[in-house]
């Protein structure tokens, strides 16, 4: 079985055998196709549902080809298992500083993570029902479970039958990336799709990569006992705000993260069940041993074996599937959407993708990509959330900025590490993008995408009634601050003028 076909959830308990009950049934019959679809979708991550389930609504004569299980990474290796163990750690973060609070800080005990990883196990599995294959077929999906491969340029086939279509989209999501540094394929690692799978906490945990997979599990592991190393070769989410990536980094520290920044793995070795990884860090040779290396370096499109050269459809094995910003294929008949062929590699990304498909691809539509502003989050703690253009990005602008230690609902919760950003057309309040550093940022950055799709202006949000103490107030702060730059020393002089001839 290649590497593109996933990995299989373990351990086998009832949890997991709800989930693969739900997401590929073992007894699956696929059904025999009928006639020529108006859509094919091959991969049933969230871009493939997404676009099966909502041609499928219209009335639309739909096929849905999966190979793995369905609910793609979000379901089984990413968002869902993922912050089920965030959640955990942040529990366990507030039982250690508990003290703060004025109550008896405890520490989480190593043979808790068992039951810990069971209830993520649980949750998965619920959760599961929303992507499972009866619920497709309910709503009309025609589900065919096995590896889907074009054989010309409208026709695709699965499990030894020919599907036709009018219209087909690529969703077949991606893969974590295995650098090739030397040792490593030699060594046993882990990354976010066996991770989730682990049923023991490890002693010590190297991360190799601090994006955010490598950031969010690392935090998280510490927090539940184990020793962490985080090793990149930069700093930490080289994407986001600077400013953001320290206040990440000093978190870390606190947390009692080793912290190697500026470091280039040069191999890795496995001896005695003692993982060593070796590196080089300006000039200096260094090892680092533990027990579990998890590699967060990036993710690469799932592109193999789809027969891509029968369909005409191009595309590149670091980018993938090569779409224009109609997320139409070199085939006119062929769409592409969510990891495979986005640098957007999110959940809701795929989402808003799918849909437009669905208008481009069945009613020839115009939709655009590049038309969409792309809201996301880092769900550390603090949570580093983004919408829009950086301030580098935006030519002149106007910054403001105001500090979550300044807010009293952060104070009261002890949250105060952090800050709203809002960027601004210079000498407008026309919000160009936004960056929040929060505890909830990834809840508040949807005032400020709200605020930009309705096309509202910073200054008006400073009308918006927000409940005291909230920490979205804290953006209501951003706007008022713009507000006061209205008020020019001229201003200033007739509004005076005119409350003195009131007074009269």
């Amino acid at each position: 079985m290649s590497e593109e076909w996933g990995v299989q959830p373990a351990p086998m308990d009832e949890h997991n055998q709800r989930l693969v009950d739900n997401v590929h049934p073992g007894d699956w019959k696929n059904p025999t196709p009928d006639g020529t679809y108006n859509l094919v979708a091959i991969g049933a991550g969230t871009a493939g549902l997404i676009s099966a389930i909502g041609t499928a609504g219209l009335g639309g004569k739909v096929a849905l080809i999966e190979r793995h299980l369905m609910g793609g990474d979000c379901l089984n290796v990413g968002c869902v298992p993922s912050k089920a163990l965030i959640a955990a750690s942040h529990v366990a973060a507030k039982m250690k500083n508990a003290e703060e609070f004025g109550l008896t800080a405890s520490n989480v005990r190593k043979e808790d993570f068992p039951k810990m990883m069971e209830r993520l196990r649980k949750i998965r599995a619920d959760i599961s029902t929303n992507d499972s294959a009866q619920r497709y077929t309910d709503k009309g999906v025609d589900l065919f479970i096995g590896e889907g491969k074009f054989t010309g340029r409208n026709t695709i086939e699965v499990g030894g039958q020919t599907i036709k279509f009018k219209k087909a989209v690529i969703t077949t999501g991606a893969r974590a990336l295995h650098p090739e540094i030397r040792g490593l394929e030699e060594t046993e690692f882990l990354t976010n799709e066996t991770i989730f799978n682990l049923t023991e906490l490890p002693e010590h945990l190297i991360v190799l990569g601090g994006g955010p997979i490598g950031c969010e599990l690392a935090q998280a592991f510490r927090r539940l006992g184990s020793k962490v190393t985080i090793i990149e070769k930069s700093r930490f989410l080289p994407r986001e705000d600077p400013e953001a990536s320290a206040i990440l980094a000093e978190s870390f520290k606190r947390d009692g993260i080793e912290i190697l920044l500026e470091s280039m793995v040069e191999k890795v070795s496995n001896e005695g069940g003692i993982k060593r990884v070796h590196l080089a860090q300006n000039g200096n040779a260094l090892t680092v041993e533990g027990d579990q290396i998890l590699i967060g370096m990036g993710r690469v499109p799932n592109i193999g074996n789809l027969g891509l050269e029968a369909a005409g459809v191009e595309a590149d094995p670091r980018t993938g599937i090569t779409v224009d910003d109609h997320l139409r294929t070199s085939n006119p008949n062929i769409f592409a959407a969510g990891d495979c062929c986005m640098t957007w590699k999110f959940t809701h990304a795929a989402d808003i993708a799918a849909q437009i498909v669905i208008q481009n691809a069945l009613f020839g539509g115009k939709k655009k990509l590049s038309d969409v502003n792309m809201a996301w989050c880092t769900y550390t703690d603090p949570e580093i959330a983004h919408v829009g253009l950086y301030e580098h990005e935006a030519g002149p602008t106007d910054v403001y900025r105001f500090k979550m230690a300044e807010n009293d609902r952060a104070q009261a919760e002890g949250d105060t590490e952090g800050f709203v950003k809002v960027v601004v057309k210079k000498g407008t309040d026309k919000i160009l993008g936004a960056t929040i550093v929060a505890a909830h940022a990834g809840e508040m950055i949807n005032e400020i995408s709200v605020a930009m799709a309705a096309g509202m202006g910073l200054g008006k949000i400073g009308g918006v009634i927000h409940p005291y103490p909230t920490q979205s107030e804290a953006i209501k702060r951003c706007a008022g601050l713009y507000n006061q730059t209205r008020l020019t020393p001229t201003v200033a002089k007739l509004m005076n003028a005119w409350l003195k001839f009131r007074r009269r």
